[in-house]
């Protein structure tokens, strides 16, 4: 999961690096400096993507990519609502509503990728042995 993850974080930060134009559209108008607002949430992914692969810095990178995911979210909303298709997507409508209800599962998968929630590997129990008659 947490390798899934850190891909699309590698492909889609690295998308936004070097194809900002794609996604200035998405970006709600009452945002100012829309072209540096798109290269920050590249660098957000790709530094959130690195931080999954550390294990000193995981938690705190799945905690701020789940933030970053909240944040992120109407952008989303603005896209579905004005019909706006992001080139290398599907072009269609319903693509855009549909990943909306999918967004609180992108953040639950970043706080797992990032050890925040579900099982946790830890130390084994101690093995308990026989007291030893003396």
């Amino acid at each position: 999961m947490r390798l899934a993850m850190t891909l699309a974080l590698l492909f889609a930060g690295s998308d936004h690096l070097l194809n900002p134009q794609r996604y200035l559209p998405m970006l709600p108008d009452f945002l100012p400096y829309h072209l540096e607002l798109v290269l920050f949430t590249g660098l957000c992914e790709l530094a959130g993507a690195i931080g999954l692969l550390l294990p000193r810095w995981r938690r705190w990178a799945a905690i701020a990519l789940a933030v970053y995911f909240v944040c992120v979210f109407p952008a989303n909303i603005k896209n579905a609502l004005d019909g706006l298709s992001v080139e290398g997507l599907p072009a269609a409508t319903w693509y855009y509503w549909l990943r909306l209800p999918f967004q609180p599962l992108i953040i639950f998968w970043a706080l797992y990728a990032g050890e925040v929630v579900g099982a946790r590997p830890g130390p084994l129990p101690a093995r308990r042995t026989a007291p030893v008659a003396r």
